[in-house]
């Protein structure tokens, strides 16, 4: 099916506006304590704060003010998600790409990187090596070129991902994608395959960068990839993904762009993305621009985005891989990020311990959090946060509008809080080491004695007594 938009002329001056962006920025240059105090006030209503406002947080540079803008993140992201934290997995089923983008180790002429596509048999090992970890939630990512097959290798894989089962309850329950984007009928195909969310990265809204990046394969037209989230929506998938990838351009061009992006998808289709992605640059096989980012991003700065993010667009999950180190990880966890990957591998074969044949199989970028999904499940909870496995939403039909309905007054709470709980009693109970049993035993009987509902009391029960798989 041909798309029905003109991508000859790949800039988009509707969506992205180059101009508005840099007077906004210029506008907000002069910091006034009084009205940052006001639009941090404004914030815990809960209901988000302007373009220009967003611009304002971003220019701060004094301490006293950052710690304020901290403060209000945290508050917000308590209210709307309390202290829960998804956890999910990457699984790389292809590292196959037609497209040169100058920051990634799996473009089209990095001759150094050993090309491999997982086959159904070992994309179901690959499932189950994951299972036995503990995974419920996972993100089948590709590069931009398929075998033979084409769309159809992806379709199958996500029919394999679903297929696996290791015993009552063992299975994953979720697939999301990160996949190049497709035209409308494609997106439809897609979701038949009961994705859950759809993910695709502008990386870099700045127009003259993204080309200077992006320098081959069907990637370089900026428009068609723009348009990508408008034609997902089209197609009836209501939960989507988008992303920046930090240190090729300013950061806050970049953050007021994805603020009118999120204003063109909620001016047209009534409602944004369901989760943001922060990744930063990292090294990666045989790129100069990775290991030397155009426009980096300080530690102080990219937590100061994150806060600014959360503040920015409240109900909208916030997602950091596991190219941040543990510490980062840590900290930004109290800024506003509601997901995180855990136990990741970035190569395809990955995960198989006993594999000798994808050693050589160079990963997407290189990896800051390297800990198995159990340390840093042990670590969330000494930092107070429940590990959350949860799937409901997805399949309670609790997306898009119906999703933002219960999350706006405050009420998805009621259903994320003991979901959290109970996903997570399960990991303790089937996959922890006994010191993440005991911590996390621990934090759920504080968390239970705090829920006075006797539905979810007996579900907990279930859980204990070897149900599987139940939530609210």
């Amino acid at each position: 099916m041909k798309s029905s938009l003109d991508y000859t002329d790949d800039r988009d001056t509707l969506i992205i506006n180059d101009s508005k962006i840099r007077q906004t920025l210029e506008s907000c240059k002069d910091i006034d304590p009084k009205e940052i105090e006001e639009i941090l006030q404004e914030a815990l209503l809960l209901k988000g704060i302007s373009i220009e406002q967003t611009a304002k947080l971003l220019m701060i540079e004094d301490e006293h003010l950052l710690e304020s803008v901290y403060e209000t993140a945290r508050k917000i992201k308590d209210e709307i998600y309390g202290q829960r934290l998804v956890l999910f997995a990457p699984l790389y089923i292809s590292n196959l790409c037609a497209n040169e983008c100058l920051y990634c180790a799996f473009r089209a002429t990095n001759k150094h990187l050993k090309r491999k596509y997982l086959t159904q048999d070992e994309i179901a090992e690959e499932v189950a090596a994951l299972i036995d970890q503990g995974q419920k939630r996972l993100l089948v990512v590709a590069g931009e070129s398929y075998p033979q097959e084409g769309l159809n290798y992806v379709l199958n894989s996500i029919k394999t991902v679903y297929s696996v089962n290791r015993g009552s309850g063992k299975n994953i329950r979720r697939v999301n994608v990160n996949l190049a984007p497709l035209e409308v009928d494609e997106f439809k195909r897609l979701k038949d395959a009961q994705i859950g969310t759809y993910q695709l990265f502008q990386e870099v809204y700045h127009y003259d960068t993204y080309k200077k990046m992006h320098v081959g394969g069907r990637k370089r037209n900026y428009k068609y990839r723009l348009h990508a989230i408008d034609r997902a929506f089209q197609a009836g998938i209501d939960d989507v993904g988008i992303g920046i990838l930090f240190g090729l351009y300013d950061y806050r061009y970049e953050i007021i762009a994805l603020r009118q992006h999120i204003a063109h998808l909620e001016k047209y289709f009534g409602m944004g993305p369901h989760t943001i992605s922060v990744p930063r640059l990292e090294p990666a096989d045989e790129s100069a621009v990775a290991s030397n980012p155009p426009s980096p991003v300080s530690d102080r700065d990219f937590k100061k985005l994150i806060a600014v993010l959360r503040i920015s667009v409240p109900y909208t999950g916030l997602i950091l891989s596991t190219r941040e180190n543990p510490k980062m990880r840590g900290e930004a966890l109290s800024l506003g990020i509601s997901q995180i990957s855990a136990g990741s591998r970035t190569n395809p074969g990955g995960y198989r311990v006993d594999s000798k044949d994808e050693k050589g199989t160079a990963d997407q970028f290189s990896l800051g959090d390297t800990r198995p999904l159990d340390e840093v499940v042990y670590d969330v909870v000494k930092l107070g946060y429940i590990p959350s496995f949860c799937t409901s939403c997805y399949r309670s039909g609790r997306t898009g509008l119906d999703f933002m309905e219960l999350a706006k007054p405050g009420e998805i709470r009621k259903f994320c809080h003991p979901n959290a709980l109970l996903t997570f009693t399960e990991y303790l109970v089937d996959y922890a080491s006994e010191q993440t049993k005991k911590a996390g035993l621990q934090l759920v009987k504080e968390k239970m004695a705090q829920i006075d509902s006797e539905r979810i009391h007996k579900k907990f029960q279930q859980i204990i007594d070897g149900e599987r798989d139940i939530y609210v």
